[in-house]
């Protein structure tokens, strides 16, 4: 493996899905799995091709009850090429070719990250001295993002005779990626028709059983022999026999267009791909453009981290370009938890944009503002569901899918222990201060003064809005609480002696809370007066609602038990579990959860997170802000607390999530270097390695995979974004000691930042923007276009340059 491909050698069906997830291909539009052509979709194989907010809602019967969920569907499957020798050259008992049915003398897949292209290699033995090789280059085209292609070169090994091959259309796909959802419905494509377009092209057309979605594709199959096709709905089939001489390769290519009606400037979905289609290029030509759009990709996000790291790094940062690339920025889409590589979470949208903006914005910043702007359209539907609580403002969803409602499902499989049970997740209201936080952020970043105007402002405000009118005042402790909601531990939706769900004084929740008031507040007051009117105006804002978000922000409750910050109210009465017994017992307890409720127990009764929970807060501010949030707040943090806070949830929490060793990580480097880097380590192998126990399978962990590149732009510099000015305070880690990046800051394209041998190198490059100013702890430097300085680490020392 080097530092620019990603290979797994010999076939092993355990690592099948595995392999699908992380090999899949994708332009940001569109993203299709990893999975092998001549394969179909069974216990070891799965694959799917899955379009950016194509979503389909349908109601099932689960448990006596009626549920009803939102699924991102698995559209048509254009993947499907099988062969198989013909005559007496067929190996006795064998049909089509597969890893599964035939003898595999060697079998290889590579993936390309520098130019998005898939290789397999696979020599298929057919007996007495004879084989067959299989070459395959798959891609999904960066440049247009309607167009995948699949080039496939047979050789003959010690024999010659005719090769069968069938390519095909398959329209017959359901939504079953995910075990644990199985007992729903995944049926949700219909209508689905299919015929032909020239000699060498078919089509297939269907739509969505509920949200009516149009879809069209269109393959064209060009070879050196004639090509025949036959419609057997749901698959459009074509086929073609190749004349086969040893050690002679012969070529089919497989070119699709598709189209939904989600896309724009067009008329209808069949005729835009088939007219694609039929216009494309020959493969090789393709290829070219393929490779000089992802050359262009690389270069704005270029990285440079040594060794192991920086090839996981590489593959992290290549599936981010792949599910939001430029072309999202032509969409109305979220951020899906698990990328466009698999249907676990339903492709459903919840809070990890919060782990992945903040990479994107010093990249790619117009996808950045398309990603809130798929906020902003559902802010109506934020403050209907607000209204339903009997609260003003914005109530964003926990799970967001195509139209903004809530989409978090009523129940949830426990697969220990095969029971449906209650899902209370919706209480995980913070999921607005993580959108009040993205706005805030990308602005910071971008210099965006338009939307933090506009669209970011009538955000904000909403957002405040529902947190000022969510607190009640408290007379016997003098200050407002947050009562019934859930933090982001996960683990804890309820207290163990009360029937119903929720918890009080979440601290993540509040002091976020009191984050969005105190921003709002500011941001308000910056406001250029005809636009503050014109938003007053709107919005009915008055002076008494602004002097309660003043007073709200000030006396938010925060509990501490024994010393240290407690995730909520009560937590220091819960009960202590016997984390060793349990790691003794059962090996990975990551879902402690699972575990306790299939023994009858519940983990709400310990003091168990799944998470960071607490914690967040050291994760989504530098300590001075943090220290600044407190002391408004009316609490004085200071190191010792904070320090012993960690160490308190540091021993108390199983790590259930692939975002949890990136929290930690990320707070360990500024509190205790030397256990940093296993935490790091966790989350840089958390998808790579599925510490999660086969979740990985059922699509990649976009948020984790997005932190930890942040972990190294934003975290181990300490760089942030405000007041117009690039801060940087650098903790560099003994194992990441030496790295470098580029990013885009205020209209600078292509800023450079090399961290190396205690020293920080920034060049800016040539332009006619105004210089950056660079501030470190105690030194500060003005950096004009096309200068570069150099500055110590250590503090107490100033710049060293310009030049």
């Amino acid at each position: 493996m080097t530092g620019w491909t990603w290979e797994y050698d010999g076939y092993e069906p355990a690592d099948e899905r595995l392999r699908e997830s992380l090999c899949a291909l994708g332009n940001g539009y569109v993203a299709t799995r990893g999975a092998l052509p001549e394969c179909a979709a069974d216990g070891v194989h799965y694959p799917g091709t899955y379009v950016a907010g194509c979503y389909n809602r349908l109601t099932s019967d689960v448990a006596g009850r009626r549920v009803e969920n939102e699924d991102m569907v698995n559209l048509p499957d254009w993947l499907p090429l099988r062969f198989r020798p013909t005559g007496p050259q067929r190996p006795t008992g064998a049909d089509w070719l597969t890893p599964d049915t035939a003898e595999v003398l060697d079998h290889r897949m590579v993936l390309h990250l520098d130019s998005g292209l898939l290789e397999r290699l696979t020599r298929y033995g057919l007996g007495d001295g004879r084989a067959l090789r299989v070459r395959q280059l798959r891609i999904v085209h960066m440049a247009d993002p309607h167009l995948a292609a699949l080039r496939t070169e047979f050789t003959a090994e010690g024999h010659t005779g005719e090769l069968e091959v069938e390519a095909t259309l398959d329209g017959g796909v359901t939504n079953a990626g995910v075990a644990r959802y199985r007992d729903l419905d995944g049926r949700h494509l219909t209508h689905v028709v299919t015929g032909t377009a020239a000699p060498d092209t078919v089509w297939l057309r269907c739509r969505t059983r509920t949200s009516d979605i149009r879809i069209g594709m269109a393959a064209r199959l060009t070879a050196f022999a004639p090509v025949s096709d036959r419609h057997e709905p749901p698959r459009a089939v074509q086929r073609l026999t190749l004349p086969l001489t040893a050690g002679r390769t012969v070529t089919v290519d497989k070119t699709v267009a598709l189209h939904t009606s989600r896309d724009p400037a067009i008329s209808d979905p069949l005729r835009a791909a088939v007219d694609r289609v039929g216009a494309a290029p020959g493969f090789d030509e393709l290829l070219e453009s393929h490779l000089r759009a992802w050359d262009q990709l690389w270069r704005r996000a270029e990285l440079d981290v040594p060794e192991e790291a920086g090839r996981i790094l590489r593959l992290h940062l290549f599936h981010v370009l792949q599910t939001l690339s430029p072309h999202t920025a032509d969409l109305d889409v979220g951020v899906p938890a698990r990328g466009l590589n698999g249907e676990a979470y339903r492709g459903h949208v919840f809070w990890d944009e919060l782990f992945v903006l903040p990479y994107l914005n010093l990249h790619f910043p117009e996808v950045s503002r398309a990603l809130l702007r798929y906020r902003h359209r559902r802010l109506d539907q934020a403050c209907s569901a607000a209204r339903a609580l009997g609260r003003r403002g914005a109530l964003y969803p926990w799970q967001s899918g195509s139209d903004g409602r809530e989409e978090t499902q009523a129940l949830h499989l426990n697969p220990r222990s095969g029971r449906w049970l209650p899902d209370h997740s919706r209480l995980q209201r913070h999921v607005g201060s993580a959108v009040a936080y993205n706005v805030w952020q990308y602005c910071e970043a971008s210099g965006d003064a338009e939307f933090r105007h506009t669209k970011g402002a009538e955000m904000l405000l909403q957002i405040a809005r529902f947190w000022a009118d969510s607190a009640i005042y408290d007379d016997r402790l003098g200050r407002h609480r947050i009562r019934g909601v859930m933090g982001p531990d996960e683990y804890h939706d309820a207290y163990p002696d009360r029937p119903e769900p929720g918890l009080d004084d979440n601290t993540y929740t509040n002091v976020t809370a009191a984050w969005v008031l105190a921003r709002t507040l500011e941001l308000l007051r910056t406001l250029p007066e005809p636009r503050r009117i014109e938003l007053v105006e709107r919005t009915g804002l008055d002076h008494a609602e602004l002097q309660q978000w003043e007073d709200v922000s000030r006396t938010l409750h925060v509990p501490f038990h024994e010393g240290v910050i407690s995730q909520f109210d009560g937590y220091g009465d819960l009960a202590e579990l016997d984390w060793d017994g349990y790691r003794k017992h059962y090996g990975d307890i990551r879902r402690l959860d699972r575990i306790l409720e299939a023994e009858g127990d519940t983990v709400n009764r310990y003091r168990a997170s799944k998470q960071a929970d607490v914690l967040m807060l050291g994760y989504l501010f530098s300590p001075a802000e943090l220290r600044s949030l407190f002391d408004r707040l009316g609490y004085r943090l200071n190191e010792e607390t904070w320090q012993r806070t960690v160490d308190h949830y540091l021993c108390r929490t199983s790590h259930g999530s692939t975002l949890s060793g990136l929290v930690h990580g990320w707070i360990l480097a500024r509190a205790r270097r030397a256990e940093a880097w296993a935490y790091c380590q966790e989350a840089l192998r958390g998808d790579i390695a599925d510490l999660q126990g086969g979740t990985t399978g059922e699509g990649i962990h976009l948020g984790a995979m997005a932190g930890t590149l942040d972990l190294v732009q934003r975290g181990l510099t300490g760089l942030e974004t405000r007041d117009g000015a690039l801060w940087l305070d650098p903790v560099p880690l003994p194992e990441l000691s030496s790295y470098g990046f580029v990013l885009r800051f205020h209209g600078h394209w292509g800023v450079r930042l090399r961290l190396e041998r205690g020293q920080l190198e920034v060049t800016v490059p040539s332009s006619d923007r105004a210089p950056i100013d660079l501030r470190l702890p105690g030194r500060s430097v003005r950096l004009q276009p096309g200068e570069t300085c150099w500055l110590p680490t250590e503090p107490g020392r100033g710049p060293v340059g310009p030049r």
